[in-house]
């Protein structure tokens, strides 16, 4: 897990909207966007297009639509997280 990575799964424990990940994170867009994408390609987080309606496969489009989703740390992530050297 990169440090990058680690950093991102350490804000969702619970839904978050793109625009306060960003703010709490103080990142640009491309650098947050491109993690969220190695973060998805490893099934470590969930998107939601509301805080309650998730999606799933071909309804995630994180080329044009990354900013406007909520996102939230898998079971599998959450594992990955607390499992890591950075955690100690």
């Amino acid at each position: 897990m990169s440090d990058l990575e680690y950093d991102v799964l350490d804000e969702l424990y619970f839904v978050q909207p793109y625009a306060q990940l960003r703010d709490t994170l103080k990142w640009d867009d491309n650098m947050l966007k491109s993690t969220l994408e190695s973060l998805l390609k490893k099934d470590w987080i969930r998107c939601y297009s509301s805080p309650t309606e998730e999606l799933f496969g071909d309804q995630i489009d994180l080329e044009t639509g990354f900013h406007t989703y909520y996102y939230l740390a898998s079971k599998s992530g959450l594992f990955a997280h607390n499992s890591s050297d950075q955690n100690a």
